[in-house]
């Protein structure tokens, strides 16, 4: 009997025992691609006083979206063009890129939770009506997965801990130390970058299997 079909066993068994279904161990995945977090002070020194964001697309998770608007980011070696604003404006601003993003730009960028901009890379963004130089909020994001309170009770999870994810398909591949973040504002969905997505093959469609990860902490 192969690794596969014990699995399916052990899920099949698991799911009897605690009236749960098998879905409830598979994560939805995202590819996250480069983008930016503007501040409404620093919105306005880009793109105009008073400016808003406009809205391209909604997102997954429940009140983000798209904004038709993008900026340029530069580095000491190289430039973006055409990195998108998610929106709604927030308290701070942040960028986050692929490392491969950070050598075209000449920057060491730390790998960093969401949010967690104090001491990181410097950069500088542009818009049509203006440039900003920042001393830090530039990081490559921490792989992560959004979920609900209920959703890390079934998982037997807590918000702030680290868990391994498997994927399947033609190449699969195991993520370590993936942040569990936990809101009623989140809808469950686990966000890799480029990088990551380009290494497993993942895709939008791609599912990964959430394992519980003894003893791995920050």
């Amino acid at each position: 009997m192969n690794n596969q079909a014990i699995q399916s066993i052990v899920e099949e068994v698991v799911s009897r025992l605690t009236g749960t279904s098998a879905q409830h161990y598979s994560i939805p995945m995202a590819v996250s691609a480069r983008h930016c977090h503007l501040s409404q002070s620093d919105l306005e020194a880009l793109f105009g006083k008073g400016y808003e964001l406009t809205k391209k697309a909604d997102l997954s998770q429940p009140g983000q979206f798209a904004a038709n608007e993008t900026i340029t980011i530069v580095g000491p070696r190289g430039s973006i063009e055409k990195v998108r604003i998610l929106g709604p404006a927030r308290n701070m601003t942040q960028v986050e890129v692929s490392q491969t993003d950070s050598v075209k730009l000449g920057v060491k960028t730390p790998l960093r939770e969401s949010g967690d901009i104090k001491g990181s890379a410097p950069i500088t963004v542009v818009g049509p009506k203006g440039s900003l130089y920042k001393t830090e909020g530039l990081i490559v994001a921490q792989a992560h997965i959004h979920m609900t309170p209920k959703d890390a009770e079934q998982f037997g999870v807590e918000n702030g801990e680290y868990v391994k994810v498997e994927t399947g398909g033609d190449r699969p591949v195991t993520l370590g130390k993936v942040l569990i973040r936990v809101s009623p504002r989140y809808k469950l969905e686990m966000h890799v970058d480029t990088d990551e997505a380009n290494a497993g093959f993942i895709t939008g469609k791609t599912k990964g299997k959430l394992v519980k990860n003894e003893g791995l902490t920050g």
